[in-house]
C-alpha cells in the first residue's frame, strides 16, 4: 500500500497560522464585543432619551477614545503580569529538576499516571524525557502547570485590543456619522443601526469558533443575545431619564 505523501510545508504554515490566530483571538473578540457593546449602549442611551445625533456622536467617540485605551491598557497590564507569573513558576521548576530530580521524576510519574499511562510505561517516558534538562523543565511546566512555552506580547495583545475595540465600537456610530453629514440620506438611524450592530454581534460571536471548534450560530445568537440585553437596559434607562436632559 502506498502511503500518502504528507506536505510538510503545508502543516507547518497550518499549524503557525493556527497559533497566531488564536494567540490574538482573545484579545480582537473580547476589544471588539466590548466595543460594540458599550458603544451601542450609549448610543440607546441617548437614542432613549431622545437627543440629537451631535450628542450621540461626542459621547459615543469619547466612549471609543476613553474606554478603548482603559482596555488596552488593562490588556497590557494582566498580560504582562501573567508572564512575569509564568517566568517566575518556571524559575522554580528549573530549581527543582536541579535540587530535587528524583522527586520531580516522581511528581511526573504520577502525572501521568492520573493521565492513564501504566506506572511501568510512565517510568520509562519520564526517564527519557529527564535525560534532557531542558525539555524536563519544559515538560513539567507545559504538562503539569498547564503554562505555554511562547508567552504572548503585553504591547501587542494591547493594540488588537484597542484596534479592535474602535473598528467594531464603530458601527453603531457610523449611521450617525452619515446622518450628521446629511440628514436626508437616513431618516431611521437607531432602527438601521441596531440591525448593523446585531449582525455585527452575530458575526464576532461566530468568529469565536475558528479557534474554538463550537457551534457557530449557537455562538453568533448567545453574543447577540447578551448584547442585546445590555443594549436594552441601556436604552430603557434613557427613556426613564429622558426628562433630565430638559
Amino acid at each position: 500500500m502506498r502511503l500518502k505523501r504528507v506536505d510538510k510545508k503545508h502543516i507547518e504554515l497550518h499549524h503557525k497560522t493556527a497559533i497566531g490566530s488564536e494567540k490574538y483571538l482573545k484579545s480582537i473578540v473580547y476589544g471588539g464585543l466590548d466595543g460594540i457593546i458599550t458603544t451601542f449602549a450609549v448610543v440607546a442611551g441617548v437614542a432613549g432619551a431622545a437627543l440629537g445625533s451631535g450628542i450621540i456622536l461626542i459621547l459615543g467617540f469619547a466612549n471609543l477614545i476613553a474606554d478603548g485605551i482603559s482596555m488596552a491598557i488593562g490588556d497590557y497590564l494582566s498580560t504582562k503580569s501573567e508572564n512575569e507569573f509564568h517566568e517566575l513558576e518556571k524559575k522554580h521548576e528549573k530549581e527543582e529538576v536541579k535540587n530535587y530530580p528524583e522527586a520531580e521524576k516522581e511528581e511526573m510519574i504520577e502525572f501521568y499516571i492520573k493521565k492513564g499511562i501504566n506506572r511501568q510505561d510512565a517510568i520509562k517516558l519520564v526517564n527519557i524525557i529527564f535525560k534532557n534538562k531542558k525539555l524536563a523543565v519544559e515538560t513539567l511546566v507545559t504538562e503539569e502547570l498547564d503554562i505555554p512555552n511562547a508567552e504572548e506580547s503585553p504591547v501587542k495583545n494591547a493594540v488588537f485590543t484597542f484596534l479592535s475595540f474602535f473598528v467594531f465600537g464603530l458601527i453603531p456610530l457610523v449611521i450617525y456619522i452619515i446622518h450628521y453629514l446629511n440628514s436626508s440620506f437616513i431618516s431611521n438611524t437607531f432602527i438601521v443601526t441596531i440591525i448593523l450592530t446585531a449582525i455585527a454581534l452575530f458575526l464576532l460571536g461566530s468568529f469565536k469558533v475558528r479557534i474554538t471548534g463550537k457551534n457557530w450560530l449557537y455562538s453568533g445568537i448567545e453574543t447577540l443575545v447578551i448584547g442585546g440585553v445590555a443594549a436594552s437596559a441601556a436604552f430603557l434607562v434613557g427613556r426613564a431619564l429622558a426628562g433630565m436632559a430638559g
